[in-house]
């Protein structure tokens, strides 16, 4: 067997692991991006529960919070269109 013919029997099995380290990566950006989202809205709406005056501050961090998470998912996504 030569070189040429092991390549071409190992190439189908390195696509494969390629994609799935890329939808791997995605998904795991994605899973981060919607757990940091929903923390970050739980925890204004205890912040806004307990202290109604400060809704204002607590809605403006919250929204800078969730657009930084929200961000990772679609590096995710960039990552995985990267890769093809």
């Amino acid at each position: 067997m030569n070189l040429a013919t092991l390549l071409l029997a190992v190439e189908p099995a390195a696509t494969a692991v390629t994609s799935l380290g890329g939808n791997l990566t995605f998904g795991l950006a994605g899973a981060g991006a919607a757990i940091g989202i929903g923390l970050i809205g739980g925890r204004a709406a205890e912040a806004v529960g307990r202290n109604p005056g400060a809704f204002g501050k607590v809605l403006t961090m919250a929204i800078i919070c969730m657009a930084l998470a929200e961000a990772m998912g679609i590096f995710g996504l960039v990552f995985l269109l990267m890769g093809k």
